[in-house]
């Protein structure tokens, strides 16, 4: 079955796995997918991630019973990109939260784009 927006597929199916509370998902494998979960995992919103067998298998996180991933938006779709320069690099939830950026560097979190002194589209945000 072919999808439509990767990323926003992705998204809800972390959020679906953490409300009925499975310890790991598996999803299509993409590079940006996996780049996105190296993020995730260096972040800490989740345990660990995986390559098996063309599919990309994520391991995810509770603390206390409770998802550590409380939200997420995804901010530039199919049919409206969104970029942003580095000095609009939104803060999100007061910087509780991560953006998630591709840039020329490649897929950043906001953190290392402003550090990399680069902007780029703006894919989502996590809380």
């Amino acid at each position: 079955m072919s999808v439509t927006d990767p990323i926003a597929d992705m998204l809800a199916r972390i959020r679906n796995a953490h409300q009925a509370l499975h310890d790991s998902l598996e999803m299509p494998l993409s590079k940006s997918k996996a780049a996105i979960a190296g993020i995730l995992k260096d972040e800490g919103y989740i345990t660990d991630y995986s390559i098996e067998d063309a599919k990309l298998v994520v391991k995810l996180k509770y603390s206390s019973g409770k998802p550590l991933v409380a939200g997420t938006k995804r901010i530039s779709k199919p049919g409206r990109r969104v970029y942003v320069g580095v000095s609009d690099i939104p803060d999100v939830q007061n910087g509780l939260g991560i953006c998630i950026l591709s840039t020329s560097k490649g897929i950043l979190d906001g953190y290392a784009a402003r550090s990399e002194n680069v902007g780029g589209e703006l894919l989502c945000e996590i809380w």
